[in-house]
């Protein structure tokens, strides 16, 4: 049978990294009645850390939730987004989080993290209510939309049933696992404790997202010094969790479990797996090492290195990929890439995703490019080729349009938000 691409002069674009939530007002018909007062006093707690944020940070920060002046409704106006993901030439998109849902205890809590000390039956109810608000998200637009699911680690048995209901209502993005940061009173990803969420995730075919921005500890109240710690260290507190689930077996016992880490770049890969896989033998082989003391016992039955349970299971959502990172991509595995603009977030490829493209993938086998831009992301999520392929036949960027050289003099200067566009020898053309 044909592919539903042959012949096709332009690439189908599926964002693998996009970001979608209501306002906070919005949350509120998809909470029971013994929530709504509790609601209300939240609401009121939103409104003021906003104004916290906007005063320390700026108005160009975040795009905050709920004001319409930033991007306030591009995290919930279905059409207009598909106005300005169209004009991008994107056609579908993976869906992650992007508002903070209620009784979440600050404004970029939108990964489902659990805080110590915290009513956890209130955090839980706020997260199921987001989920249901996306679920009839996407039910507006199935074919083009891929929820992802939000869980919540104190509550393993509820997380379970939750990732159930999830597969039953479309959610097909799979399940956004949270971080357990040091210091949060959570048990860590290698704890035995979650076995039932891994092993519901490998029956119904859920794949598994981390997204940078999880898993970082409380930095502290010392803003904006904070913030900048933040910036530094997150993709690094996203990224361990990669080695956390490979050496406590996860991917051993549940070898058709698929894990995503999206917005953690790419390049680190290609140092750390080697590391990994020198970590393993020397804790399997060398059995007069130290890490072979303290690390033999627990890779004593992992049947493959941590490089090969990343070629097997692990992807990458490379968020506004730039053209170092695609140098790597062999390294990294072409078939473990999926492109994301990572819209509408500040530092997002739109409105520049056409150039973006061009500096990133010109040169590059057309092939390899609709794998990373496409292809990869319509198998592990489930998109049908032959419902997108003929928008992507109307709106998708051309082959020769990305093929054609990139020039950085004709981009415009708020281009430079977004990391894809990074000059090496002069970073962010300063």
């Amino acid at each position: 049978m044909a592919s539903p691409l042959a012949g096709l002069d332009r690439y189908l674009l599926i964002t693998a990294d996009s970001h979608a939530g209501p306002s906070p007002e919005g949350y509120g018909p998809y909470l029971a009645s013994k929530w709504q007062s509790d609601y209300r006093d939240w609401l009121a707690f939103s409104e003021e850390n906003l104004r916290i944020m906007k005063e320390v940070m700026g108005n160009r920060s975040i795009g905050v939730d709920g004001d319409p002046e930033l991007m306030g409704w591009r995290n919930w106006d279905g059409k207009r987004r598909f106005e300005e993901m169209e004009a991008d030439g994107v056609v579908a998109e993976v869906i992650f989080s992007n508002t903070s849902p209620p009784f979440a205890p600050t404004m970029h809590s939108e990964f489902g993290e659990a805080e110590l000390g915290e009513d956890h039956a209130r955090r839980w109810a706020g997260i199921q209510a987001h989920n249901r608000w996306l679920a009839d998200f996407c039910a507006e637009a199935p074919a083009r939309r891929a929820g992802i699911c939000q869980i919540f680690l104190p509550f393993v048995e509820e997380s379970v049933k939750e990732i159930r209901w999830a597969k039953e209502a479309g959610l097909s993005g799979g399940v956004l696992l949270p971080g357990a940061p040091p210091g949060s009173g959570v048990e860590p990803l290698y704890a035995p404790v979650y076995e039932p969420i891994w092993a519901v995730c490998e029956e119904l075919g859920m794949p598994i997202n981390h997204h940078a921005g999880a898993a970082v500890p409380d930095m502290g109240p010392y803003l904006p010094q904070s913030m900048a710690m933040f910036m530094l260290e997150v993709t690094w507190w996203a990224q361990r969790s990669l080695w956390h689930l490979i050496f406590s077996g996860v991917f051993e016992r549940h070898p058709s479990l698929q894990f995503v880490l999206t917005e953690v770049g790419t390049s680190w890969v290609t140092e750390t797996l080697p590391r990994l896989d020198g970590f393993f033998d020397r804790m399997k082989y060398n059995d007069q090492g130290s890490e072979h003391i303290f690390g033999g016992p627990t890779v004593a039955n992992l049947s493959l290195k941590p490089s090969e349970y990343f070629a097997r299971q692990c992807h990458l959502g490379a968020s506004f990929l730039p053209a170092g990172d695609c140098a790597n991509r062999y390294q990294v595995g072409v078939d473990r890439i999926m492109w994301g603009s990572d819209y509408p977030h500040v530092e997002g490829s739109h409105p520049y995703t056409r150039q973006h493209l061009q500096a990133t993938f010109a040169g590059v086998d057309p092939d390899e490019i609709q794998q990373m831009v496409g292809l990869n992301a319509a198998r592990l999520y489930g998109f049908d080729l032959a419902k997108l392929a003929p928008l992507a036949a109307k709106i998708g960027p051309t082959k020769a349009e990305v093929a054609t050289p990139f020039d950085r003099a004709a981009l415009p200067r708020d281009a430079y938000k977004c990391p894809a566009f990074e000059n090496k020898e002069r970073p962010m053309l300063l």
